[in-house]
């Protein structure tokens, strides 16, 4: 089988790529081992983060600190087996997180996040699935008037970059969401964002566009990748593919491939967790609503409302650790009428990230024809449809929508 191009791995990013290049008139193979949207893209808040300029960073005040190293918190949790593999990447991680690195990083963020939402709305229409999708932006909530005033102050560093919110004192966030606890001090509604209530659902509508437009979608080991003369190989179930050009958007998994290549990329990832629940009684959830003191949140889909977690510091591969989820969902049961859990066991993923917190998207430094897209951390599905645009626009020869060298794999 021959291809112009072929992708790997079909999460958001995948799906996303493949779709462009299938766009602009290129015959595309995307193989993934397991099928569209099936692995980090399936468990997530389903939100395009409009307002996420500055990517998350790791604390730096010794209060904050401190809690997190006694390792009881919801929003973050480690495995003390997993320091000494990923020592070096929580440096880094931490050194970029300091303020005046990370001004200078939301500086090149933004040049991605201002456009996430318009390139997610224009596949969305393509691909016909509005009915996926909630318009009404989302909700941080605080439960002091402390932490609630000192973050009104910071958001207001965010109009610069075209960011729009409304503030919420407690009459305000109960007005907009009548069914939560009532002693709480108040929110920020952030307005700009969108959600989808199917995560997987949106990338199989992706995916579905892609393949009405004449793409393969193949089941297949990503790491049969072989350099083969003037192009590329790949393994799948159907038989062997051939391809000019090649794409590795395998998430989490991309160094399983790289390093077999020769690159050594500053990769980690932040596992999390999800579950499912009915509504207690007439109860409703308007939007997605982030605990910000307690650190999880709670977003309506169309299996329930889930529950996720934050960031689990763990290596990829190891057993499954679900103590955030069980701290949390006591909390969250008191903030929202939660009913019976609608999962059999906890979801969980692996988020794959960088120390400077931003994607490595672009050609591979030592590989014609090879392209990089992977790294996108907590904003997969915010950056999946403009990683899209922007790897196709690359491997067609066109000019970037976006100056791509703050994204290259050569910056480390």
């Amino acid at each position: 089988m021959k291809f112009d191009v072929v992708v790997l791995g079909a999460g958001i990013v995948g799906v996303s790529i493949a779709l462009h290049l299938q766009k602009r008139g290129r015959a595309v193979a995307l193989v993934d081992r397991r099928g569209a949207g099936a692995e980090t893209s399936f468990g997530n808040a389903g939100l395009i983060q409009r307002e996420a300029v500055y990517p998350y960073g790791f604390p730096h005040d010794f209060g904050a600190l401190a809690r997190y190293a006694r390792n009881r918190t919801i929003d973050a949790h480690y495995h003390l087996s997993a320091l000494p593999t990923i020592a070096p990447f929580l440096w880094k991680y931490w050194w970029n997180s300091g303020t005046r690195r990370h001004e200078q990083i939301a500086r090149h963020y933004a040049k991605l996040i201002e456009l996430c939402v318009d390139e997610h709305e224009a596949l969305i229409a393509e691909a016909g699935t509005g009915d996926l999708i909630r318009r009404n932006g989302w909700i941080k909530i605080y439960r002091t008037t402390k932490e609630r005033d000192k973050a009104f102050a910071e958001a207001e560093r965010l109009k610069e970059f075209g960011v729009t919110y409304r503030t919420l004192d407690a009459t305000d966030l109960e007005r907009e969401e009548p069914h939560l606890a009532t002693a709480l001090a108040g929110g920020i509604h952030w307005t700009q964002p969108i959600a989808t209530r199917n995560p997987q659902g949106l990338v199989r509508s992706y995916l579905a566009l892609f393949e009405k437009l004449g793409g393969r979608s193949l089941q297949g080991d990503a790491r049969t990748l072989n350099a083969d003369g003037s192009g590329w190989s790949v393994h799948a179930a159907e038989g062997p593919i051939e391809a000019a050009a090649a794409v590795i958007a395998l998430g989490p998994w991309a160094d399983v491939v790289t390093k077999g290549l020769g690159y050594d990329l500053p990769l980690a990832v932040k596992r999390g967790y999800h579950m499912h629940y009915r509504a207690g009684g007439n109860s409703q959830l308007n939007h997605a609503v982030l605990d910000a003191e307690r650190g999880y949140m709670l977003t309506p889909m169309e299996r329930g409302i889930r529950l996720t977690t934050g960031a689990e510091f763990a290596l990829r591969d190891a057993p499954r650790t679900p103590v955030q989820l069980a701290r949390a969902e006591p909390i969250a049961r008191d903030l929202f009428p939660l009913a019976e859990r609608l999962d059999a066991e906890a979801w969980m993923g692996a988020r794959p990230c960088t120390p400077d917190m931003m994607p490595i998207i672009g050609p591979a430094p030592r590989h014609t024809n090879l392209w990089f897209a992977f790294g996108h951390a907590h904003h997969g599905m915010t950056l999946g449809a403009l990683t899209g645009r922007l790897i196709a626009e690359m491997v067609t020869g066109e000019n970037p929508t976006v100056d791509m060298r703050p994204y290259r794999a050569d910056r480390f």
